[in-house]
């Protein structure tokens, strides 16, 4: 499965690289997601494997922050390239005439800067100005060095570091994913204009795989980041 993403993602950008036809917005943006996507699986799947071959189960304490830290980073940058994505396909739909100038290769690589910032200010900052302490053992109930794999072995105000984790996932998590839900609600109600069925079942697919990708990572990253401030009010009562 490891290879099989590598080799699919790497067919995507090098398409999207060599193909002129391609050098648009929309395939810039789907290039940095299978960028981003060959990443996230390489920060992880290498030393899964060598754990599954080796049988050593171990990783250093370095390498584990990295792993975590790394994680972060790519999380948090999908979860903005996400809605920077569903809003060019807002404006590839709802304002067709005017998508080359708004979405121009210049505010692409500013999109990009913004996306990469966004990520480590939100996703990394927090993590380093207040940073795990361990004293609960070395032994870790998961195949990666995961931000909640690791909270079970921190000491401290665990509580505080939920709720801190709760808090920071607003911004690249629920913001994008309400910035996402809005983009598609325009763009239902431009394609319910269009007068030929046939016409709104293609406009309308050139969204669905999108549509999947959100509802797959969005679904899964709320319910298991945001879903400590649920575990934390609860708590608390």
């Amino acid at each position: 499965m490891y290879i099989l993403s590598i080799l699919g993602n790497g067919f995507i950008i090098f398409t999207v690289i060599v193909s002129p036809q391609l050098h648009t917005a929309m395939y810039y943006f789907l290039c940095n997601l299978s960028l981003i996507d060959l990443c996230f699986t390489s920060c992880t799947i290498p030393k899964l494997l060598f754990v599954i071959f080796s049988k050593i189960q171990k990783i250093s304490y370095i390498g584990c922050m990295i792993q975590m830290y790394l994680g972060l980073l790519l999380g948090g940058t999908e979860c903005f390239l996400l809605a920077v994505m569903a809003y060019d396909r807002y404006i590839a739909i709802c304002l067709p005439l005017y998508y080359t100038t708004i979405m121009s290769w210049r505010v692409c690589r500013y999109c990009t800067v913004i996306i990469l910032l966004g990520s480590f200010i939100f996703c990394i900052i927090p993590n380093i100005l207040k940073p795990l302490v361990f004293c609960r053992g070395n032994r870790m109930d998961h195949f990666a060095c995961e931000l909640l794999g690791l909270l079970e072995l921190a000491c401290g105000d665990i509580d505080a570091y939920r709720l801190l984790i709760f808090i920071f996932s607003i911004f690249p998590l629920f913001c994008p994913f309400v910035f996402i839900l809005v983009s598609y609600i325009c763009i239902i109600i431009s394609i319910l204009k269009i007068k030929s069925a046939n016409s709104r079942l293609q406009t309308f697919s050139t969204c669905t795989s999108h549509l999947t990708v959100v509802f797959m990572f969005y679904g899964t990253s709320m319910s298991v980041y945001m879903g400590q401030g649920i575990r934390f009010s609860s708590k608390s009562k």
